[in-house]
């Protein structure tokens, strides 16, 4: 009797050893859901592809590497029109619908606060594209942010200004991103002994701001500040045979939209962090990668993409890929070592990013030249 309890005991625990590792071979295989808001189509669709080409060559590498904990991450993207209402319905699917466990995105500020009243809400980790806006955005614990804020945007501008001796400026600007931005010259111009000497703004779409950039132009400026996502502001400016140099916003940086300026657009120069022509060390695997995948080089906004999604799965690799709620949050915060930048999530911008972290760029010709000048901090 007793032998029989004990081959029957040893019968039913080598069932529960071999039920417990097919439910451990299940669960493998079941992929990590993780949604992606970006504007695909709109006025910021130039950018919101770029960026998505950065998450889903992070997706790539890092399901060849394994995954996650042995379970490969799967990216479920949703394209938000560059419209914040329909951020929100995006949102509410890939949470509710495709049940994934954290979002990225979005690109534009108004569609990231959007987002981010829904995922505070759940405590669930929201990685937003645009830079830190309102002041509500301080008091979310689980949204994070992988671009500079419009502050720190505003400052490297005027920094550059007040250090080139470019004391009197006009500011050509889009009434999304660019109107955040100028908030911020305007509010520190005065601190670097730079004034703006006027303004003009055109809506995100615009396919032609020649009426507003004939009036700044006839201020005679020392130089413009230009801020939008599309190359027709700048093509506007030379168009009208302006020599002035223009002070523009990495937002304006990706290729693509460089090309939009004109084939010969030159003295365009970008506070940025990644030029690809000539990378710093820490972005140079980044840079070869890119270009084997799509053929052509990377800016900072795919590296965006790339950083967000590692920042992410470092933060499963800690608490496991289904979290309980609000664990992730704990996990992501702190400092990552990312390819644009050394981030610290626990400052309260939300990044940790620095004026000393810019890299600037000149276009010259439609060419980029990484320059030697750097801020202090």
């Amino acid at each position: 009797m007793s032998n029989g309890f004990q081959v029957c005991a040893a019968v039913l625990l080598a069932g529960v050893v071999a039920f417990t590792q097919a439910q451990a071979e299940e669960i493998k295989g079941i992929p990590i859901k993780i949604g992606v808001i970006l504007p695909l189509t709109g006025g910021g669709a130039s950018i919101g592809r770029s960026e998505l080409n950065g998450v889903l060559l992070a997706a790539k590498h890092i399901n060849a590497r394994g995954g996650v904990n042995g379970r490969l991450v799967q990216i479920i993207h949703e394209d938000d029109g560059t419209n914040p209402d329909t951020a929100i319905t995006k949102a509410n699917k890939l949470i509710y619908t495709d049940k994934v466990v954290a979002l990225l995105g979005a690109s534009q500020t108004g569609s990231s606060v959007a987002i981010g009243a829904i995922t505070d809400s759940l405590q669930m980790v929201q990685i937003a594209f645009s830079g830190l806006g309102p002041a509500v955005e301080k008091e979310r614990k689980c949204v994070l942010h992988i671009a500079p804020s419009q502050e720190l945007n505003a400052r490297a501008l005027l920094s550059y200004a007040k250090d080139k001796g470019l004391k009197r400026m006009a500011a050509l600007y889009d009434a999304g991103y660019g109107r955040i931005v100028f908030t911020e010259l305007q509010k520190f111009a005065g601190q670097y002994g730079v004034e703006i000497a006027g303004s003009e703004t055109f809506e995100i779409a615009a396919t032609d701001t020649t009426t507003q950039a004939a009036k700044l132009r006839a201020m005679n400026p020392d130089g413009f500040f230009v801020v939008g996502v599309t190359g027709t502001p700048v093509r506007n400016l030379r168009a009208l045979q302006i020599k002035q140099p223009i002070l523009s916003v990495l937002g304006q940086s990706p290729y693509h939209i460089v090309e939009a300026m004109g084939s010969n657009v030159s003295d365009v120069i970008f506070p940025e962090y990644l030029v690809a022509e000539d990378p710093l060390p820490r972005q140079t695997e980044f840079v070869k990668l890119f270009h084997q995948e799509y053929g052509k080089p990377p800016k900072a906004i795919e590296a965006w993409g790339w950083d967000a999604l590692n920042v992410l799965v470092r933060g499963l690799a800690s608490t496991g890929p289904e979290p309980a709620k609000g664990k992730l949050c704990e996990a992501v915060r702190g400092k990552f070592e990312g390819v644009n930048a050394d981030y610290n999530f626990l400052a309260p911008d939300m990044t940790g990013l620095k004026l000393s972290d810019y890299v600037f760029s000149r276009v010259v010709n439609g060419k980029f030249t990484r320059m030697d000048y750097r801020i202090a901090d």
